[in-house]
């Protein structure tokens, strides 16, 4: 499909829908500094339809929350070394105005002198670059930030989000792109044997309604999943609810000498 133009998020978050009106379900959302590709504007013009950058997801988005940048601007975002917040909530000053934004936004604050921003943005927050990986415990502590998020099919905030869219932005945050649907963490990483699961892996499971699920393992046998709210669970009542079908385990982080998983 043509690229009609290019646009980045500078709202707190914006719904991405999976058609051309606002009681369509969400694909997924975009945070602030999240930037995407234009591939069709209707004649009306009261919608758009996106393409994210980060994870391809499409979708459409209200046209009067889409902020138009440069083919140049989108080309210098692609290749800077941004920070992605890591506060559950954080207040910038965006064109002399404040805005609250949500963990895993990226405020266009680099450390390169090699590209010239067309914004002006002041922040003070928690924050780490982008692409700077970090270890399994910085990955934990980031997950447990989401804990007692309401559930919502789509999301990807502290205030609604849905098991792929946790095990999506924890790894974000820590450093590595994944994919934002739990069938697409199918192909992520490397796949391991269940008895080698160690904390940090990626659990992917069919529970009783068909639906394939993804957790992130913590330490003690415990797994972090969205059912209702971002909640921990014991691995065992996640195992038995579909006991003929062992979960798949996929590895993103380098692995952990210890915590290895018995049965």
């Amino acid at each position: 499909m043509e690229v009609l133009g290019y646009g980045v998020c500078r709202l707190s978050v914006v719904a991405v829908r999976q058609a051309p009106e606002h009681q369509a379900p969400l694909v997924t959302q975009l945070l602030f500094g999240d930037h995407y590709e234009v591939l069709n504007v209707p004649d009306q013009k009261y919608w758009i339809y996106i393409r994210m950058h980060f994870d391809k997801m499409e979708g459409w988005i209200d046209a009067t929350q889409h902020h138009g940048i440069t083919q140049e601007y989108f080309e210098q975002i692609n290749h800077a070394n941004f920070k992605i917040t890591t506060d559950l909530t954080c207040n910038i000053l965006y064109k002399k105005s404040p805005l609250t934004i949500l963990i895993g936004s990226i405020v266009p604050i680099s450390n390169s002198e090699l590209f010239k921003m067309e914004e002006q943005f002041a922040f003070n927050g928690e924050a780490k670059s982008l692409g700077q990986k970090r270890e399994v415990e910085f990955l934990k502590t980031i997950a447990m930030k989401y804990l007692n998020a309401p559930a919502l099919a789509g999301g990807r905030t502290p205030f609604g989000i849905d098991g792929s869219g946790l095990v999506q932005m924890v790894y974000k945050i820590t450093g590595y792109t994944l994919p934002r649907q739990a069938k697409q963490l199918l192909q992520a990483g490397e796949e391991v044997p269940w008895q080698e699961a160690q904390p940090g892996d990626i659990v992917l499971w069919t529970d009783d309604t068909v639906e394939l699920q993804a957790g992130i393992l913590l330490d003690d046998h415990k797994l972090i999943i969205v059912n209702g709210q971002v909640r921990i669970d014991p691995l065992e009542e996640r195992i038995t609810i579909n006991p003929d079908s062992q979960p798949k385990v996929k590895r993103i982080l380098n692995p952990q000498s210890r915590n290895l998983i018995t049965t």
